[in-house]
């Protein structure tokens, strides 16, 4: 349950969080399409710092390119609302979600470029996604019967929200099988990510991660090249099997939710010792390092909310 906190941004102006409606007519609500994204911020010591807007508002205005929806706002107005919204609500740390739908409009599955859209930006306290726990000791994994969607059938590179309840559908496998999250193989058969996080596995000292012809292109994954090259460890992009993964030292879900969490066991398989590896750990204690502010040699990924 998310708690409740004072304003939303709603097309254009602050509305109460009870104010913040749509009509049930909504063409997103109808057939999914709309696209969204999440951002976080954290404490740091010049206040509120949202970690890496620009590019997440950049991949906002990508996914509605792709689906091609206009919006009806520039990307400063939309850059600005994300820090207006965290001000007036006076949180310290959170999360924000930007959502681009379809308004209520012509029903049916042909949408026209002129078809009404809408924005809104919410924000709330939310800790770690797949728990305090699950960040410290590692978390249970199970592969889904699910595949990820194809190149072909879904749009990868677009935050769309109607293609995750390929997500939804998957992690409920899991949860329910007694697992903490779920991990997806592509169609023909190969890794590809999380429910709704980018996957990296460690073998022999070298980071190996999935290529992004599945799977969404994270800004937290790009975050962990960049840091993991910085504390000299090599990455490659490169498709691994199931049973790859299951043999590998250490095994991480990266996603700005997610943050860094190790996976610890994968399919009832314990990865490496069943515990957070010496590669995981340096990565997962850099990043935080980053998003607080503690670090300044990547300062120009925050932008502080004053």
């Amino acid at each position: 349950m998310v708690t409740p906190v004072a304003k939303i941004w709603m097309n254009g102006k602050m509305v109460d969080w009870a104010d913040a409606r749509v009509h049930v007519l909504t063409h997103t609500l109808h057939y999914g399409l709309g696209v969204f994204e999440g951002i976080r911020f954290y404490k740091t010591p010049e206040g509120p710092g949202i970690f890496r807007l620009k590019e997440h508002v950049k991949r906002l205005y990508d996914s509605c390119h792709i689906c091609r929806i206009q919006v009806p706002y520039d990307r400063d107005t939309i850059f600005k609302a994300h820090l207006d919204v965290v001000r007036v609500n006076g949180l310290a740390d959170g999360y924000i979600r930007p959502v681009v739908y379809l308004k209520d409009g012509p029903m049916g599955l042909l949408v026209t470029d002129d078809h009404p859209v809408g924005v809104f930006i919410a924000t709330w306290a939310w800790g770690a996604y797949l728990g305090e726990e699950g960040l410290k000791k590692g978390i249970r994994t199970k592969i889904a019967s699910f595949s990820r969607n194809h190149v072909n059938a879904m749009m990868t590179k677009a935050k769309i929200n109607g293609a995750y309840v390929n997500s939804i559908l998957s992690k409920r496998e899991a949860k329910q099988a007694g697992y903490d999250e779920t991990i997806m193989l592509d169609t023909e058969g190969y890794v590809s990510e999380g429910s709704g996080e980018n996957l990296f596995m460690v073998r022999d000292g070298l980071i190996k991660t999935t290529p992004l012809a599945s799977i969404l292109q994270g800004i937290t994954r790009d975050t962990v090249f960049t840091l993991a090259e910085m504390l000299g460890y090599r990455v490659v992009e490169d498709r691994f099997t199931r049973d790859e993964l299951y043999i590998a030292d250490e095994a991480f879900f990266t996603g700005t939710a997610a943050e860094v969490t190790p996976i610890r066991e994968v399919d009832d398989r314990a990865i490496g010792e069943g515990r957070p590896g010496p590669v995981t750990k340096a990565i997962q204690e850099a990043y935080f390092k980053v998003v607080h502010g503690e670090d300044p040699r990547y300062r120009d990924w925050i932008t502080v909310v004053r």
